[in-house]
């Protein structure tokens, strides 16, 4: 079911348009209504390096009967690489691919990069009840060294790992202040599994 297409006329509406107070898409070339389970996203983000993969993998078996947890680097492909628009295209396929999810009834988990001001703008926020952000953050000493000891392949060099931490202090910093805000977790001393058990339990707080 993809929600951007009319079930009547078949219109791709790549802006869709919501009935205020209802979850159901109104097309805006034909007029039909189609209700739609509009439930809330919940976003895992936070800096490479401070254990949003390993959450992602520990999560599975912990929120397994509740969610569908889905890890954003799947999508990192080469047509969704184009840095236009802040990765309009990127962003933008993972809001419309967690909102399908949605309609099996169950709520997704994204666990990658992204934060408030890069989903919230989006012509397809409004097929979301909410989007809650829980960053993972460390300490900039912990942070640095754990991106120096990442294979070779991942390239990670000195200004990129400079810019990690800078954005880490910054999601550290502006977490409170964000529309909406976001929580923060420490994972500086936390094993993965504390880690894991501590972010299925704001998932299940969040969700009620």
């Amino acid at each position: 079911m993809n929600l951007l297409i009319c079930a009547a006329c078949g219109v791709r509406n790549d802006e869709p348009v919501v009935v205020p107070d209802a979850p159901v898409l109104a097309c805006p070339h034909c007029g039909h209504r189609q209700p739609f389970l509009r439930l809330p996203l919940l976003c895992v983000t936070g800096p490479s390096g401070t254990g949003k993969s390993t959450v992602a993998a520990l999560l599975l078996e912990r929120l397994r009967d509740r969610c569908v947890v889905l890890e954003q680097d799947l999508l990192w492909v080469d047509g969704l690489r184009d840095p236009a628009d802040d990765y309009r295209a990127f962003r933008g396929t993972w809001l419309r691919l967690a909102a399908m999810v949605h309609q099996s009834g169950r709520p997704a988990v994204l666990c990658g990069t992204v934060m408030p001001p890069e989903f919230e703008r989006l012509p397809e926020r409004v097929l979301f009840d909410r989007i809650h952000y829980l960053a993972l953050v460390s300490e900039p000493e912990v942070l640095a060294a754990r991106l120096r000891a990442r294979p070779a392949w991942r390239e990670w060099n000195e200004e990129r790992i400079a810019e990690t931490v800078d954005f880490n202090e910054w999601v550290r910093g502006g977490a409170a202040t964000m529309d909406p805000p976001v929580a923060l977790l420490d994972t500086t001393t936390a094993p993965p599994e504390h880690t894991a058990d501590a972010v299925a339990e704001w998932v299940a707080k969040t969700l009620g």
